[in-house]
């Protein structure tokens, strides 16, 4: 590896918005479990947006550093039982894990409606150019942004332990499946593994849709604020 000065920015451009990225992820489900009543994050710090509150040393520096570009942060501790009253364990811990999802999404929209103001009133400050360009890295460092919280938001969705997904479906799985349910759930690590692994074996890209449908956003965004 050749540590350069195009090294240098392009792992900049892939380690802040990765880092930002998962501080919003993390301090959104701190700030919902204190919303409803639990003050367990917030009591030991992981109620802010600062990443050095959040690293992981494998999701969070090692993985990105080896020019991964994705990662995890800290899980935030969550007491269920310190819920408030009236509501139930099962629907707040659904509350604090979609609440991560949902905070990637709106960073991501965010990041559109910067880009496509950029590209509609200074198009210089998105062209494309090489990496040590200032605007072209503005212009990578928002498509970063999108994409990755994009990432983010889709993966931790999927119904899988231990991702954000599995909570939701948890609180909205019918009693009578609960039996087969619960010994899905207990072969969690092996599904998440394979869900990783095997799309890769067989060339199949796993975020496809996702990603194509943040494209037709983007550009739809750009192309309405060209038409105002």
């Amino acid at each position: 590896m050749q540590f350069d000065q195009n090294w240098l920015v392009n792992t900049l451009l892939m380690l802040i918005p990765l880092w930002l990225s998962l501080s919003v992820h993390e301090c959104a489900h701190a700030w919902m479990a204190w919303r409803l009543g639990d003050d367990t994050a917030a009591r030991l710090g992981r109620l802010t947006l600062n990443p050095l509150a959040h690293i992981d040393p494998v999701g969070t520096l090692l993985l990105p550093l080896l020019g991964i570009p994705f990662g995890w942060a800290k899980p935030v501790p969550v007491q269920p039982q310190r819920f408030r009253p009236g509501v139930s364990m099962r629907t707040g811990m659904m509350l604090v894990a979609i609440a991560g999802p949902i905070a990637n999404l709106i960073l991501a929209t965010i990041c559109i409606v910067c880009f496509a103001t950029l590209a509609r009133f200074y198009p210089a400050a998105i062209a494309l150019g090489r990496e040590t360009e200032r605007g072209a890295g503005v212009g990578r460092l928002l498509e970063m942004m999108i994409f990755l919280n994009v990432l983010l938001a889709a993966f931790n969705a999927l119904p899988i332990p231990p991702l954000d997904g599995i909570r939701v479906a948890d609180a909205l799985m019918p009693r009578a499946f609960r039996p087969a349910w619960e010994g899905l759930y207990r072969l969690g690590p092996m599904a998440l593994l394979a869900v990783i692994m095997l799309p890769r074996l067989v060339g199949v890209n796993l975020f496809y849709w996702p990603m194509q449908g943040t494209s037709f956003l983007l550009y739809q965004a750009i192309k309405l604020l060209y038409l105002i």
